[in-house]
């Protein structure tokens, strides 16, 4: 650990985060939401909202992809997805869907706006981001796909558009 610059849990926690918070709507999968949790620690992120059935910690299929990470990022429950990305605005952040919607704004064009909080919603693995709440988000972000199969794994798609994201903030940060 120490030869890997690892963050301590202490050290995890009193660092500055970037401002991103990833909501997480009516995943099924512990596994998938174990590992974004893992990505949203990797990446130095503000916390994870946990909405709908969505599996929360602590539970051993969580952890077996999370990995300790349940216990560094900050997350919170709230039963409706829609009701978690009003908050969200309401505190100010700039709330964005990962969804392949009429309008989407591909991944390769999309700007974080420095200095301006942003929430990700990452949809259910089989019906995507709720319509009660895409119908509150600012937009959406597609990841450009150019195979035969036009979808990914969730937690793929959270850890494409999270380091895309990061390396933005980062940029500005210069």
């Amino acid at each position: 650990m120490d030869t890997l610059g690892r963050k301590s849990v202490q050290e995890f926690k009193a660092s500055p985060k970037h401002p991103i918070i990833v909501v997480l709507d009516n995943i099924r999968s512990m596994h998938n939401v174990g590992s974004i949790f893992r990505t949203c620690d990797a990446f130095l992120l503000e916390g994870i909202c946990i909405c709908g059935y969505t599996p929360q910690p602590p539970h051993r299929d969580i952890q077996k992809t999370a990995l300790g990470a349940t216990e560094t990022v900050d997350w919170m429950y709230v039963p409706a997805t829609a009701s978690a990305v009003q908050s969200l605005k309401d505190l100010g952040y700039a709330v964005w869907s990962v969804e392949q919607a009429k309008g989407s704004e591909s991944l390769q064009q999309f700007s974080v706006i420095p200095n301006k909080k942003l929430a990700i919603v990452m949809g259910n693995e089989v019906g995507g981001v709720s319509e009660d709440a895409l119908s509150l988000c600012d937009g959406c972000i597609e990841i450009p796909q150019w195979g035969t199969k036009h979808s990914l794994n969730v937690s793929v798609a959270a850890g494409i558009v999270l380091w895309e994201l990061v390396k933005q903030f980062q940029y500005y940060k210069r």
